[in-house]
Protein backbone atom coordinates (compact mmCIF):
# COMPACT_ATOMS: atom_id res chain seq x y z
CA UNK A 1 0.00 0.00 0.00
CA UNK A 2 1.60 3.16 -0.92
CA UNK A 3 1.60 6.17 1.34
CA UNK A 4 1.72 10.40 1.01
CA UNK A 5 4.91 10.23 2.95
CA UNK A 6 8.05 8.94 0.74
CA UNK A 7 10.43 6.98 2.97
CA UNK A 8 13.36 9.28 4.06
CA UNK A 9 16.56 8.04 2.87
CA UNK A 10 19.56 8.48 5.20
CA UNK A 11 21.73 11.56 4.68
CA UNK A 12 24.97 11.48 3.24
CA UNK A 13 27.11 13.25 5.72
CA UNK A 14 30.64 12.14 3.83
CA UNK A 15 31.60 11.13 0.70
CA UNK A 16 34.82 10.62 -0.64
CA UNK A 17 35.16 10.43 -5.00
CA UNK A 18 37.50 8.46 -6.41
CA UNK A 19 39.82 10.50 -3.67
CA UNK A 20 43.89 9.79 -4.44
CA UNK A 21 45.88 11.22 -0.97
CA UNK A 22 49.92 11.38 -1.00
CA UNK A 23 52.49 11.94 1.84
CA UNK A 24 56.13 12.08 1.64
CA UNK A 25 55.57 11.56 -2.30
CA UNK A 26 54.17 8.16 -1.61
CA UNK A 27 50.22 7.16 -1.86
CA UNK A 28 48.41 6.77 0.90
CA UNK A 29 45.12 6.17 -0.38
CA UNK A 30 44.11 5.73 -4.22
CA UNK A 31 41.06 6.06 -5.72
CA UNK A 32 38.76 6.08 -2.65
CA UNK A 33 35.26 6.13 -2.92
CA UNK A 34 32.91 5.92 -0.39
CA UNK A 35 29.92 7.45 1.52
CA UNK A 36 28.91 8.02 5.28
CA UNK A 37 25.65 8.49 6.23
CA UNK A 38 24.02 9.93 8.79
CA UNK A 39 23.89 8.40 12.44
CA UNK A 40 25.95 5.16 11.29
CA UNK A 41 28.64 3.92 13.45
CA UNK A 42 31.59 1.96 11.06
CA UNK A 43 34.83 0.83 11.44
CA UNK A 44 37.66 1.20 9.39
CA UNK A 45 40.23 -1.91 9.46
CA UNK A 46 43.05 -2.85 7.77
CA UNK A 47 47.13 -3.75 8.08
CA UNK A 48 49.71 -1.13 9.24
CA UNK A 49 50.23 1.46 6.48
CA UNK A 50 46.70 0.61 4.87
CA UNK A 51 45.82 4.31 5.39
CA UNK A 52 42.87 4.47 8.12
CA UNK A 53 44.28 7.19 10.12
CA UNK A 54 44.71 9.09 6.49
CA UNK A 55 41.22 9.20 6.14
CA UNK A 56 40.45 10.48 9.64
CA UNK A 57 42.71 13.32 8.83
CA UNK A 58 41.52 13.85 5.35
CA UNK A 59 38.03 14.45 6.79
CA UNK A 60 39.65 16.92 9.30
CA UNK A 61 40.23 18.75 6.52
CA UNK A 62 44.18 18.56 7.55
CA UNK A 63 45.18 16.28 4.01
CA UNK A 64 43.73 17.13 0.88
CA UNK A 65 43.45 15.06 -2.33
CA UNK A 66 45.68 14.92 -5.00
CA UNK A 67 43.07 14.03 -7.09
CA UNK A 68 39.15 13.17 -6.82
CA UNK A 69 37.16 15.30 -4.03
CA UNK A 70 36.22 14.33 -0.50
CA UNK A 71 33.00 16.38 0.68
CA UNK A 72 31.75 16.70 4.50
CA UNK A 73 28.56 18.77 5.35
CA UNK A 74 28.25 18.83 1.64
CA UNK A 75 31.14 21.39 1.83
CA UNK A 76 34.53 20.46 0.05
CA UNK A 77 37.53 19.65 2.49
CA UNK A 78 39.43 22.55 0.92
CA UNK A 79 36.86 25.05 1.99
CA UNK A 80 36.04 23.91 5.74
CA UNK A 81 35.77 26.59 8.20
CA UNK A 82 36.10 27.07 11.98
CA UNK A 83 32.42 26.29 12.24
CA UNK A 84 32.68 23.20 9.95
CA UNK A 85 35.54 21.22 12.29
CA UNK A 86 34.10 22.47 15.68
CA UNK A 87 30.89 19.66 14.40
CA UNK A 88 33.51 17.14 13.81
CA UNK A 89 35.05 15.60 17.29
CA UNK A 90 38.03 13.52 17.14
CA UNK A 91 40.40 11.41 19.53
CA UNK A 92 43.49 10.95 18.13
CA UNK A 93 45.99 8.01 19.01
CA UNK A 94 46.90 7.93 22.29
CA UNK A 95 50.50 9.07 23.38
CA UNK A 96 52.55 9.08 26.25
CA UNK A 97 51.15 11.16 29.19
CA UNK A 98 53.04 13.16 31.63
CA UNK A 99 51.67 12.03 34.73
CA UNK A 100 52.88 15.40 36.91
CA UNK A 101 51.43 17.59 34.43
CA UNK A 102 48.99 20.03 36.85
CA UNK A 103 45.60 19.71 35.03
CA UNK A 104 42.75 18.37 36.41
CA UNK A 105 40.01 16.07 34.80
CA UNK A 106 37.62 18.83 34.22
CA UNK A 107 40.09 21.12 32.52
CA UNK A 108 40.97 18.61 30.19
CA UNK A 109 37.76 18.00 28.90
CA UNK A 110 37.09 21.73 29.15
CA UNK A 111 39.77 22.22 26.60
CA UNK A 112 37.63 20.49 24.07
CA UNK A 113 35.15 23.87 24.09
CA UNK A 114 38.14 25.41 22.08
CA UNK A 115 37.61 24.41 19.13
CA UNK A 116 33.99 25.72 19.08
CA UNK A 117 34.97 29.11 21.18
CA UNK A 118 38.50 29.61 19.75
CA UNK A 119 41.78 28.91 21.81
CA UNK A 120 41.74 32.65 23.33
CA UNK A 121 38.15 32.31 24.06
CA UNK A 122 37.56 32.70 28.23
CA UNK A 123 35.47 29.65 28.87
CA UNK A 124 31.57 31.21 30.36
CA UNK A 125 29.04 29.17 32.28
CA UNK A 126 27.86 27.36 29.32
CA UNK A 127 31.02 25.73 28.54
CA UNK A 128 31.31 24.78 31.57
CA UNK A 129 27.79 23.32 31.93
CA UNK A 130 28.48 21.47 28.61
CA UNK A 131 32.15 20.19 30.08
CA UNK A 132 30.65 18.48 33.09
CA UNK A 133 27.63 17.51 31.19
CA UNK A 134 30.39 15.33 29.02
CA UNK A 135 31.62 13.89 31.73
CA UNK A 136 28.49 13.00 32.99
CA UNK A 137 28.25 10.88 29.39
CA UNK A 138 31.15 9.12 30.49
CA UNK A 139 30.11 8.25 34.08
CA UNK A 140 32.97 10.41 35.20
CA UNK A 141 31.49 13.25 36.52
CA UNK A 142 32.70 12.02 40.20
CA UNK A 143 36.33 12.57 38.88
CA UNK A 144 36.29 16.13 38.13
CA UNK A 145 38.49 17.35 40.18
CA UNK A 146 41.29 14.63 40.56
CA UNK A 147 44.55 14.81 38.75
CA UNK A 148 44.02 13.51 35.33
CA UNK A 149 47.86 12.45 35.34
CA UNK A 150 46.18 10.18 38.04
CA UNK A 151 43.91 7.98 35.93
CA UNK A 152 44.24 4.62 35.11
CA UNK A 153 44.68 4.28 31.49
CA UNK A 154 40.93 3.32 30.55
CA UNK A 155 39.33 6.38 32.66
CA UNK A 156 42.01 8.30 30.91
CA UNK A 157 40.51 7.25 27.63
CA UNK A 158 36.91 7.84 28.65
CA UNK A 159 38.43 11.28 29.69
CA UNK A 160 39.67 11.86 25.99
CA UNK A 161 36.33 10.89 24.71
CA UNK A 162 34.15 13.29 26.64
CA UNK A 163 36.87 15.98 25.70
CA UNK A 164 35.67 15.30 22.16
CA UNK A 165 32.04 15.26 23.02
CA UNK A 166 32.64 18.85 24.57
CA UNK A 167 32.41 19.97 21.44
CA UNK A 168 29.00 18.70 20.67
CA UNK A 169 30.24 17.16 17.36
CA UNK A 170 27.64 15.43 14.86
CA UNK A 171 31.06 13.27 13.58
CA UNK A 172 32.96 11.62 16.14
CA UNK A 173 36.64 9.74 14.86
CA UNK A 174 38.09 8.10 16.69
CA UNK A 175 42.05 6.67 16.16
CA UNK A 176 42.82 3.40 17.70
CA UNK A 177 40.88 4.32 21.02
CA UNK A 178 41.28 0.82 22.73
CA UNK A 179 44.95 0.56 21.94
CA UNK A 180 47.43 0.38 25.37
CA UNK A 181 44.49 -0.55 27.89
CA UNK A 182 43.53 -4.26 29.02
CA UNK A 183 40.97 -6.77 27.00
CA UNK A 184 37.86 -5.87 29.89
CA UNK A 185 38.77 -2.44 29.51
CA UNK A 186 38.38 -2.45 25.83
CA UNK A 187 35.17 -3.67 25.72
CA UNK A 188 34.19 -1.20 28.21
CA UNK A 189 35.30 1.70 26.37
CA UNK A 190 33.48 0.35 22.92
CA UNK A 191 30.32 -0.52 24.98
CA UNK A 192 30.67 3.15 25.98
CA UNK A 193 30.76 4.15 22.29
CA UNK A 194 28.03 2.31 21.57
CA UNK A 195 25.83 3.86 24.10
CA UNK A 196 26.94 7.40 23.26
CA UNK A 197 26.45 6.80 19.57
CA UNK A 198 22.69 5.69 20.32
CA UNK A 199 21.84 7.85 23.12
CA UNK A 200 23.52 11.26 21.27
CA UNK A 201 22.93 10.20 17.81
CA UNK A 202 26.47 10.71 16.61
CA UNK A 203 28.20 9.58 13.14
CA UNK A 204 31.09 7.74 14.14
CA UNK A 205 33.82 6.25 12.35
CA UNK A 206 36.62 3.68 14.46
CA UNK A 207 40.09 3.02 13.18
CA UNK A 208 40.99 -0.18 14.52
CA UNK A 209 43.74 -2.90 13.96
CA UNK A 210 41.72 -5.30 16.14
CA UNK A 211 39.55 -7.00 13.58
CA UNK A 212 37.22 -9.21 15.87
CA UNK A 213 37.30 -6.33 19.21
CA UNK A 214 35.18 -3.48 16.92
CA UNK A 215 32.88 -6.13 14.60
CA UNK A 216 30.05 -7.09 16.79
CA UNK A 217 30.08 -3.52 17.80
CA UNK A 218 29.82 -1.63 14.15
CA UNK A 219 27.24 -1.03 11.45
CA UNK A 220 29.32 -1.27 9.12
CA UNK A 221 33.16 -2.24 8.64
CA UNK A 222 35.24 -0.88 5.40
CA UNK A 223 38.62 -2.69 4.58
CA UNK A 224 41.67 -0.81 3.27
CA UNK A 225 45.37 -1.48 2.09
CA UNK A 226 45.57 2.33 0.32
CA UNK A 227 42.27 1.66 -1.92
CA UNK A 228 39.12 0.21 -0.58
CA UNK A 229 38.90 -3.29 -0.67
CA UNK A 230 35.51 -4.12 0.85
CA UNK A 231 32.44 -2.04 2.27
CA UNK A 232 30.13 -3.72 4.10
CA UNK A 233 28.34 -5.69 7.08
CA UNK A 234 30.89 -7.26 9.11
CA UNK A 235 29.61 -10.41 8.34
CA UNK A 236 29.84 -9.66 4.63
CA UNK A 237 33.54 -7.93 4.84
CA UNK A 238 35.21 -10.99 7.16
CA UNK A 239 35.29 -13.68 4.54
CA UNK A 240 38.73 -15.32 3.53
CA UNK A 241 38.07 -14.50 0.12
CA UNK A 242 38.45 -10.78 0.87
CA UNK A 243 40.46 -10.50 3.77
CA UNK A 244 43.34 -12.84 2.27
CA UNK A 245 43.94 -9.68 -0.64
CA UNK A 246 44.99 -8.08 2.56
CA UNK A 247 46.30 -9.90 5.03
CA UNK A 248 47.68 -12.91 3.01
CA UNK A 249 46.24 -16.89 2.93
CA UNK A 250 47.68 -17.86 6.32
CA UNK A 251 44.55 -15.52 7.95
CA UNK A 252 41.30 -18.10 9.57
CA UNK A 253 38.18 -16.90 9.73
CA UNK A 254 36.27 -19.39 11.59
CA UNK A 255 32.53 -20.69 11.47
CA UNK A 256 31.44 -17.85 14.25
CA UNK A 257 33.44 -15.01 12.07
CA UNK A 258 36.14 -15.15 14.27
CA UNK A 259 39.53 -13.85 12.29
CA UNK A 260 42.79 -15.91 12.94
CA UNK A 261 46.32 -14.59 11.70
CA UNK A 262 47.82 -11.79 9.28
CA UNK A 263 47.79 -8.85 11.99
CA UNK A 264 44.18 -8.42 12.50
CA UNK A 265 45.33 -7.89 16.32
CA UNK A 266 48.54 -6.48 16.18
CA UNK A 267 49.90 -3.03 14.23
Amino acid sequence: MLTNRAKEQPRRVIAFSNATYTLSHTPALEEVSLNINEGEFVGIIGPNGSGKTTILRAILGLVLPQTGTMQIFDCACENLRCYHRARIGYLPQKGKIDRNFPITVFETVLMGRYGVRGLFHQSGKEDRTIALQALEDVGMRDFKNYPFGQLSGGQQQRIFIARALAQQPQVLLLDEPTTGIDTTTQHTILELIRRLHRELQLTILLVTHDINLISPFVDRLVLLNTRLFANGHPCDVLQHNILSQVYGDEIIVTDNGYVIGGDSHHE
